[in-house]
C-alpha cells in the first residue's frame, strides 16, 4: 500500500434500524472534495483498533473513502466503540464478541454503512468491502446478502465450520451462491501456514466459489502465517502483504482477476 494523498479522519455515528444506539464508525478520506469510491473495512476480532485505523488511513491515501464500522455495537453497553489489545485477554474477549454476532445485525450494519456512504457528496459509485481475519468472515457473509462492487478477504476465519456466531445455522461458505446472484467478484488471500485452516479448507473455499460460478481468485502464499498483513505483529510478512494489497487495489479499481501478478516468494 502506498501513501500518496493527504487524508482527513473522523468518527461517525450511523443509525442502524433496530439498534438502540447509533453504530460508531471510523472514516478516513482523501482531503479534497472528491468524489471518491468507498470501501468498508471489516476489522480483526480486536475491533476498531489503532491498527485498523492505520489501515483505513492507508486505503484513503490510495484514493478511497475508507469506513471501519463497529460491528460489535449491538453488544456494547454504553455505545462506545470496541478496541481490544492483541493479547490473550483481547483474543478471549474478541472471540466472545465474534460469537455474539448475528446475521441479520451484520446485514443491517452493512446496509446502513452503504446508505450513509451513498448519501455523501464526496462518495462515488458502488461500495466495495475488504475484511481482515474476523472481518473477512464478516465481509464474506455480508457480500452474499448485500450488493457490493467487490469483496477482498484477508485470511478469513470460520468460513467452512459452524463454531462461531455467523455460522451457527450453517457454515458461511454455504451462502456462497448469494455472491454469484449479486455478481460480486471475490478475492481470497491466505497463508499456507495459517493455523485457522484445517487441511482442505482452502480447497473447499475455492471449490465453493467455482461451483457457484463466482468470479473469484484464491491466492495462497507459501510458508505464510495467519495475520501476514498486520505490520504491528511478528506474523507480518512484508512481501506477501505488499502483493496482497496490490491485488486488492487492482480489484477495487476493477482490474480483476489479477493472475498476471506473480505470487510473492
Amino acid at each position: 500500500m502506498s501513501a500518496t494523498t493527504q487524508i482527513e479522519t473522523d468518527w461517525l455515528q450511523i443509525p442502524v434500524p433496530g439498534a438502540s444506539a447509533p453504530m460508531q464508525a471510523y472514516l478516513a478520506r482523501p482531503a479534497g472534495p472528491g468524489p471518491w469510491p468507498a470501501v468498508l473495512l471489516g476489522f480483526e476480532m480486536f475491533g476498531v483498533t489503532g491498527y485498523l485505523r492505520e489501515v483505513a488511513a492507508r486505503v484513503a491515501a490510495d484514493g478511497y473513502l475508507a469506513l471501519v464500522p463497529d460491528f460489535y455495537h449491538w453488544q456494547s453497553a454504553d455505545g462506545s466503540h470496541t478496541e481490544l489489545p492483541a493479547d490473550a485477554d483481547g483474543r478471549a474477549r474478541g472471540l466472545d464478541l465474534i460469537n455474539g454476532l448475528r446475521r441479520e445485525q451484520v446485514e443491517a450494519d452493512v446496509r446502513a454503512a452503504i446508505e450513509h456512504l451513498s448519501a455523501r457528496p464526496d462518495a462515488a459509485g458502488q461500495t466495495a468491502m475488504v475484511g481482515l481475519s474476523a472481518g473477512g468472515h464478516i465481509a464474506y457473509y455480508a457480500a452474499t446478502r448485500v450488493p457490493l462492487a467487490a469483496v477482498a478477504v484477508f485470511y478469513p476465519g470460520w468460513l467452512t465450520g459452524s463454531e462461531v456466531g455467523l455460522s451457527r445455522s450453517e457454515p458461511v461458505l454455504a451462502s456462497t451462491p448469494g455472491l454469484a446472484a449479486l455478481g460480486t467478484p471475490v478475492l481470497v488471500l491466505a497463508g499456507a501456514g495459517d493455523h485457522l485452516y484445517a487441511p482442505g479448507d482452502l480447497d473447499a473455499i475455492e471449490a465453493a466459489l467455482a461451483s457457484a460460478g463466482v468470479t473469484h481468485e484464491v491466492v495462497v502464499y507459501p510458508d505464510t502465517p495467519h495475520g501476514f498483513a498486520c505490520f504491528e505483529r511478528d506474523t507480518y510478512r512484508p512481501a506477501a502483504a505488499a502483493d496482497a494489497w496490490d491485488r486488492t487495489l487492482r480489484l477495487l479499481a476493477g482490474n480483476f482477476p489479477s493472475r498476471n501478478i506473480p505470487l510473492a516468494k
